[in-house]
């Protein structure tokens, strides 16, 4: 089986790159192949890629991410998030192919306090958030089979994320402002290669289960308590930190105005995954905290 991951160097990408190994040949490309365009904005040049290599499964884990940028370069968020996923999935259809393609909470508009299913309505609040459901319509319409997994609040060890921000700032301050009115799931990278992999299993057996899944960690927090557990389990490691346990304030998402706008509930309804997969996904916090070991780790 030969497979194509697209985005290989982001944070998705890099673990996908290890879980899907022992599913068969892995094509990884990044924009910076030297013989295959992995660049998302240049739609003939995907579409030349896919040929050439003639792929099995498609899997696609490149996107504009930027998401407040996105708001004042609207042309290429939308080539990225929604044109090039309608090739990958046009050229699918025409080879037989199966496409994996990662989307968003940012798809909902955030309203209420239910987590979101997968047919809930709806409402993008930013470009980044339409341009991506722009994507998955087009993959949708372009008929191939296909995987789309809408998930939140990603991070890995690897790069920079939010855990290590308010490490760092933890550090550095006396008194931190965390937003507590924006509620989610903190995601790993590793789990949603993870989930990817198994599930390409499953779906190569039973095709029926091909369609769209939300994936993220199971349970909710808040920036807030999201921070506030990061900045707990590394004082607990050994950590000098100047911030206090009592000096880390609440604040609304107003106190942080961004060009686009967050959806304030980016919970994920996770049924459908974990009962057409025969998975339980873990809670958030025991993901945070084996990234937060790697980190501390390499610190010292």
């Amino acid at each position: 089986m030969k497979i194509l991951l697209l985005g290989k160097n982001g944070q998705v990408g890099w673990e996908l790159q290890r879980s899907l190994a022992p599913l068969g040949e892995v094509i990884a490309v990044g924009r910076d192949h030297p013989a295959l365009c992995g660049d998302l904005s240049n739609l003939e040049g995907l579409a030349a890629t896919v040929r050439s290599v003639a792929p099995d499964i498609i899997v696609n884990a490149a996107a504009y991410t930027a998401v407040d940028r996105a708001e004042s370069d609207e042309v290429l968020c939308r080539a990225v998030n929604a044109l090039a996923p309608g090739v990958l999935a046009a050229e699918a259809a025409r080879m037989g192919a199966l496409l994996v393609h990662y989307s968003t909470d940012y798809v909902f508009d955030g309203s209420g306090d239910a987590p979101w299913r997968e047919d809930a309505a709806t409402g993008p609040l930013s470009v980044y958030g339409k341009t991506k459901l722009e994507g998955e319509q087009a993959i949708v319409a372009a008929g191939c089979r296909h995987l789309i997994f809408r998930t939140s609040w990603v991070y890995a060890a690897r790069g920079g994320n939010f855990a290590k921000t308010m490490l760092r700032l933890a550090g550095e301050r006396e008194r931190l402002s965390v937003v507590v009115d924006q509620i989610g799931a903190p995601t790993s990278a590793e789990l949603i290669a993870d989930v990817t992999a198994h599930s390409l299993r499953a779906v190569r057996n039973k095709p029926e289960l091909a369609g769209i899944y939300h994936l993220a960690a199971a349970g909710h927090t808040s920036w807030h308590g999201y921070a506030s557990f990061v900045i707990a389990l590394a004082r607990e490691s050994g950590s000098v930190l100047r911030v206090a346990a009592d000096a880390i304030d609440t604040v609304g998402s107003a106190a942080f105005p961004t060009p686009a706008a967050r959806p304030k509930n980016s919970r994920l309804a996770l049924q459908k995954v974990e009962q057409a997969f025969d998975l339980k996904m873990p809670p958030w916090q025991a993901g945070v905290a084996r990234m937060l070991a790697e980190v501390l780790e390499k610190q010292t």
